[in-house]
């Protein structure tokens, strides 16, 4: 708006409305020393004070508009930072929910398990060239991490740390080849290896083998940790989606879902320590 006082245009505009307010004085002033039958000028000038008036009005109804607008933009801003503001409380509570939610589930995993001490950790970035999803947590060393320990969350199995920094780690998940893992079904008892290929990493899934014969596991059975090698007993790792027999029609396996969404892991437990913790079970 400032801009506009200092145009060209309207100096124009004030020059001719100086130039009316003259001519309206002057009228005026022969006024009083005419008779209104000879008062020419004063009926040359009617016409010019009327637009004179509806110049003013005009002017002192844009500065009108100018003034509201600028309250209204700041009432606008003032609104949208109190909204932002929610926002940023509404998210805020969300995560506490989930965070409260996850600590939850670990609760019970460790008044069940006394002999669990945990290190709670959160993904900071995945190896996006890694098919079988492995990422990077934000805890290390420092927070009594350690090489091969398991990693969990509230769904279940996620795998091991395979890389230890001070404040960092690498997890490899039970997806990859490198991780074998001793299973049982948790219905049948019936026992095996839990381990990942390419082929299945690629549907999310895993590999249930070196089955007996005999066994009798069965689709929706769930799989869950024999306590050998790195993990602890009882952990879920997934349900059987199905079953087969091997090439040489020696052993059965089955393909294992596992609970744990790989793509949407956001916060972990590492189990730093456990009864009967034993030493790196890899392929």
């Amino acid at each position: 708006m400032r801009f506009f006082f200092r145009s060209r245009q309207f100096k124009i505009i004030l020059a001719i409305f100086l130039g009316l307010i003259v001519l309206m004085v002057f009228s005026s002033l022969l006024g009083h020393k005419m008779a209104p039958q000879a008062d020419i000028a004063g009926s040359i000038a009617a016409p010019f004070r009327s637009l004179a008036s509806d110049i003013s009005h005009f002017f002192k109804n844009l500065r009108n508009i100018y003034v509201d607008g600028n309250e209204l933009l700041l009432e606008k801003t003032k609104l949208e930072a109190e909204i932002n503001e929610l926002n940023e409380k509404l998210a805020g509570y969300d995560e506490a929910v989930a965070q409260n939610e996850f600590y939850k589930e670990f609760l019970e995993l460790k008044e069940a398990n006394p002999d669990f001490k945990f290190s709670p950790a959160t993904l900071i970035s995945r190896d996006t060239d890694d098919p079988f999803y492995s990422f990077v947590i934000n805890e290390g060393s420092s927070s009594g991490i350690s090489l091969y320990d398991p990693v969990i969350n509230e769904a279940g199995v996620i795998g091991y740390i395979s890389e230890l920094g001070t404040s960092t780690a690498k997890v490899t998940t039970i997806l990859s080849p490198k991780l074998v893992l001793g299973a049982i079904d948790n219905r049948s008892s019936d026992s095996g290896v839990v381990s990942g290929t390419l082929d299945y990493a690629e549907k999310g899934n895993c590999k249930f083998y070196n089955l007996s014969r005999s066994c009798h596991v069965a689709i929706g059975d769930y799989v869950v940790t024999s306590g050998e090698g790195i993990f602890p007993d009882g952990l879920i790792i997934g349900t059987i989606d199905s079953i087969g027999s091997d090439e040489y029609n020696t052993s059965i396996y089955a393909v294992v879902s596992p609970f744990v969404n790989f793509e949407e892991v956001k916060n972990v437990m590492v189990i730093t320590e456990f009864e009967g913790q034993g030493g790196l079970d890899i392929g």
